[in-house]
């Protein structure tokens, strides 16, 4: 069985809009730089897998969509580019430190699913989007999910 995942962004920085519109809806997921998340994502994560998209670092925080994992976890590329933000001088191709996977974007939510009302749902009362917020690759339980699309119709399944 795959497994669900929430992977949280800035809009600003990107968004679901900017997944949807990338060729095929697909992009990699690059940038993690945290190694819990990095672990999750190189050693849990599997293609096939079901994503959430979180919008973070904005006026009002939510859950707007979906995508799928369509690739396995590869060395993230931007680790070894000195002019990217994502620059680990540490890292090498020989043995690289970062990870990241390919996602496609499915759909985004006619109603996203806003954090605060999310923590008034006694359904999410140990979600990890709850209780540990910053974290930025998350896992999801199947019920968590299930309560997440009854709240949230999703708007559009085309890239």
């Amino acid at each position: 069985m795959s497994a669900i995942w929430l992977l949280k962004t800035e809009p600003d920085t990107f968004s679901i809009d900017d997944l949807r519109a990338c060729p095929d809806g697909t992009s990699g997921w690059d940038g993690v730089r945290n190694y819990q998340a990095r672990n999750r994502l190189r050693d849990e994560m599997c293609k096939g897998d079901t994503v959430l998209i979180y919008h973070s670092s904005c006026p009002q925080p939510a859950i707007v969509g979906e995508a799928c994992v369509v690739s396995d976890p590869y060395p993230d590329p931007s680790q070894f580019d000195a002019d990217s933000a994502g620059f680990d001088s540490r890292s090498s191709h020989d043995n690289p430190r970062w990870y990241q996977v390919d996602i496609r974007y499915v759909c985004s939510y006619a109603q996203p699913l806003l954090l605060k009302k999310l923590r008034q749902d006694e359904e999410f009362t140990h979600m990890e989007l709850v209780l540990r917020p910053r974290l930025s690759v998350q896992k999801v339980a199947e019920s968590e999910f299930q309560r997440i699309q009854q709240l949230c119709q999703p708007e559009d399944t085309s890239p």
